[in-house]
């Protein structure tokens, strides 16, 4: 099982190209109304230093897609402590090869990756953020436009990730 670590690095790119649109022409002005922010109080924020960390977050959120989105990831997971495996010998590693070859290739289809990163958003996002904003005295305005966005991204780079990630 090979990694395409170039799609990784390349899905890391969509939350900022995303956010982009998403918190700029889109939803900007909402969003900054439920902040409380001006474009005077956004304004003096080093703006590289932020876009490198969001990047590099964003490679965690890729690699977490990894096995939320490749079903055969579990098989690899389950198998890849059984002797001999990591040196690719031995019955289990056998096995995961004949696994591959037969079902290698099931769910692995930009649709079903999408599909796997919108069941994130909501079941994963949209509570974080929904206690989140609980506890901070945010509107449901404040959670709908930010789990909007990353249901959007999720399914984006889930379908990325499932689809040429392997």
């Amino acid at each position: 099982m090979e990694i395409n670590f170039l799609v990784f690095f390349l899905s890391a790119l969509v939350p900022l190209v995303i956010g982009f649109f998403w918190y700029g022409p889109l939803f900007g002005k909402a969003w900054m109304k439920e902040m409380g922010f001006t474009k005077e109080s956004l304004s003096g924020q080093n703006m590289l230093v932020t876009f490198i960390l969001c990047y590099i977050f964003s490679l965690f959120i890729a690699l977490f897609l990894l096995p939320e989105t490749i079903h055969q990831m579990g098989v690899f997971s389950v198998l890849s402590n059984e002797t001999g495996f990591a040196e690719q010998t031995g019955g289990a590693f056998t096995y995961f090869q004949d696994f591959l070859a037969n079902y290698g290739d099931r769910f692995r289809t930009f649709k079903h990756g999408a599909f796997h990163g919108v069941l994130s958003g909501i079941f994963l996002v949209l509570p974080v953020l929904s206690i989140i904003a609980m506890f901070e005295r945010k509107s449901v305005k404040y959670v709908a436009i930010n789990t909007g966005y990353w249901v959007v991204v999720l399914a984006i780079m889930g379908g990325l990730i499932c689809q040429y990630g392997m």
